[in-house]
């Protein structure tokens, strides 16, 4: 079992940016893929972002491609996801999640094993 802690959230101005971690800890060594999935209020989770800790391959929703961008760092076993030119339509509850095996196509929240607790990303106009 994984667990994962994200931090980072909060209030930012349109435009602006913020840096989202994702600390995970318990058996990591059977997770390869990490991801980045949102939620607003009234809507169903969305994908954002998805990476291979082996092969640094990446995904990202085409709403989000050259505005965020997904990274990991495994001798910390964290997940980051840097978002900038924010837009008031990013905000939502952002969560991290965890699968054992990467594909550019794993998109659904259903095809993560381990989740986070999420954090809030307010962004005003």
């Amino acid at each position: 079992q994984v667990q994962l802690v994200e931090s980072g959230g909060g209030l930012v101005q349109a435009g602006g940016s913020l840096r989202l971690s994702c600390a995970a800890s318990g058996r990591t060594f059977s997770m390869d893929a990490m991801g980045w999935f949102r939620q607003a209020p009234g809507k169903e989770r969305e994908f954002v972002a998805a990476i291979s800790r082996s092969a640094g391959l990446t995904a990202y929703a085409d709403s989000v491609r050259g505005r965020f961008t997904i990274s990991t760092d495994n001798a910390k076993n964290t997940a980051y996801l840097q978002m900038n030119s924010l837009k008031p339509e990013d905000t939502a509850v952002y969560y991290c999640a965890a699968a054992t095996y990467y594909s550019d196509y794993r998109r659904s929240p259903y095809e993560y094993d381990s989740w986070g607790q999420g954090t809030q990303v307010t962004v005003s106009v």
